[in-house]
């Protein structure tokens, strides 16, 4: 009932007013993204790579319905790339794509339109000096979203791929991605998945993560740790000492607005830390789909409301 609410809630233009002028509900906005337009992301990656963060911008725009749109994505990432050259940001700021955004879904050829805009936005961020890591999206579009990885690696081997402990099939996947070179992103998940594919309890999901950690801190690989849980982060410290990792062969990842005390804690100790950073005009959209997509999102943001730390 609560997931069904808030997606009829992000369709409303009339709400989504009062979350942009209400005091309390606009600092919640400010706090988890940036802003709509480009200047304001490369405002705020400024800030927190002056702070010792990385970064990985993602420019929001799911659910692409058709071509104009999905090149309209693209072209946002170009903008951005070029912002982020301007201004001396990369390497430490990167760019995260949503294929869904890019045409993924679109009909008929979706998967081969996804592919060849993910090469432009790759091409420009090789030209910026930076990387590209292809977010991962619910399980229906897993192997999709694994082959057009494939196919981009083979020219960009840079790309950067995400696996979600809460689906049953990424610890195999794990294995399939910790070779040298390979930068893996490590996500507990967010979206509401079936018990088929997934695991539905809290306990075996933190289990998953920690199993597919095992084998990307054994592996030749890069992992991208990302997590908020002060226990996860320090099983993952962990592992990489007993694999003998240094502090630069693995880094943390968390969410804009969530735990920058933790995160600058993190990046002073030594470690790299990157700062997820969602941006955009679908800002409202997205932040509703992903309380409804795991309502217990809920919680979890109105506690880092009353939690800065």
């Amino acid at each position: 009932m609560l997931g069904r609410t808030l997606l009829a809630l992000s369709r409303s233009d009339r709400v989504k007013q009062l979350v942009t002028t209400l005091p309390i509900s606009s600092a919640v906005v400010t706090r988890f993204v940036p802003g709509e337009e480009t200047e304001d992301v490369v405002r705020a990656s400024t800030e927190l790579v002056r702070q010792g963060l990385a970064v990985s911008l993602d420019h929001l725009g799911e659910d692409t319905v058709d071509r104009a749109q999905a090149d309209a994505v693209v072209q946002g990432y170009l903008d951005v790339l070029a912002q982020l050259a301007q201004a001396s940001l990369t390497p430490a700021a990167e760019v995260s794509v949503k294929l869904s955004a890019v045409g993924q879904a679109l009909p008929g050829n979706g998967e081969r339109i996804a592919l060849d805009n993910a090469r432009v936005v790759c091409t420009a961020a090789r030209n910026a000096g930076t990387t590209v890591t292809l977010d991962m999206e619910d399980h229906t579009t897993t192997d999709s979203t694994l082959r057009i990885l494939r196919e981009l690696r083979q020219d960009f081997p840079e790309t950067g791929a995400v696996v979600q402990s809460y689906l049953h099939r990424t610890e195999a996947d794990c294995h399939d991605l910790a070779y040298e070179g390979s930068r893996v992103r490590l996500c507990k998940g967010a979206y509401n998945e079936p018990a088929e594919v997934a695991y539905q309890l809290k306990s075996d999901v933190d289990q998953s993560y920690v199993r597919c950690l095992r084998v990307l801190m054994a592996g030749g690989g890069y992992p991208m740790v990302a997590t908020h849980d002060p226990r996860l982060v320090a099983i993952s410290a962990f592992l990489a000492n007993r694999n003998g990792l240094a502090a630069g062969d693995f880094e943390y990842q968390m969410l804009y607005g969530i735990r920058p005390e933790e995160q600058r804690r993190l990046a002073g100790a030594g470690s790299t830390v990157r700062v997820y950073v969602p941006y955009g005009q679908e800002w409202y959209g997205y932040l509703m789909r992903r309380l409804a997509e795991r309502p217990a999102n809920v919680a979890f943001f109105a506690r880092a409301l009353v939690s800065k730390g």
